[in-house]
């Protein structure tokens, strides 16, 4: 990994651990995020959303209300806004210029705002799925915002190899102790993913 992807990847291992040191990370995640974000789709494989194909692949009905966490430029929230035409969806991220890169790209079909994941302003219960893609989760957000019977994505495009990566014995531990289970494990392209249901 290059210097900026060990840095995301530390980043992502004491935010995970200790929530409250996002402070210490925020600024200068956004400012590299708002540096890459004019050629972030270039640097995609064919292949990035292949485990989250796969885990949408499984869901049991088609959820109303979808918010993609970490945005970026929007495509995971545009490939969910495809495969439920009849949802609503929202994608957020911290990065200004991603999310002015997002709404070029989507047009009318998606709503993007700038948001930090850490304290999202929706109302509690507000999704029936809540998408990540290489995205560092805030698991007490994640759990409030998910709506009783929804589901949340967990999505890293190369697996163990991404720079923003938890690997699924976290994600399980602590999406369990917040009242989610039913787990499925997806592995598609060089990617994972978990898929998880809030009770």
């Amino acid at each position: 990994m290059n210097l900026g992807q060990r840095f995301a990847r530390m980043a992502t291992d004491v935010v995970v651990r200790r929530p409250v040191l996002w402070s210490l990370f925020r600024r200068p995640l956004r400012r590299t995020f708002d540096k890459l974000a004019p050629v972030w789709d270039q640097n995609r494989s064919a292949d990035a959303f292949a485990p989250v194909d796969a885990a949408l692949d499984a869901l049991d009905g088609a959820p109303r209300r979808i918010l993609d966490l970490g945005t970026g430029t929007g495509a995971i929230a545009v490939l969910v806004a495809s495969r439920f035409p009849e949802a609503e969806v929202v994608g957020v991220d911290v990065s200004e210029r991603m999310i002015q890169q997002a709404k070029r790209k989507a047009g009318e079909r998606v709503r993007f705002q700038i948001a930090d994941a850490q304290r999202l302003p929706f109302p509690d219960g507000g999704f029936d799925l809540v998408t990540l893609g290489n995205m560092i989760p805030f698991f007490d957000e994640v759990a409030r915002v998910v709506a009783r019977g929804g589901r949340v994505l967990f999505a890293f495009s190369v697996g163990a190899g991404t720079p923003i990566y938890v690997p699924p014995e976290t994600l399980r531990r602590e999406l369990t102790a917040r009242g989610f289970s039913d787990f499925a494990e997806f592995s598609a392209g060089r990617g994972t993913s978990l898929l998880a249901t809030k009770h």
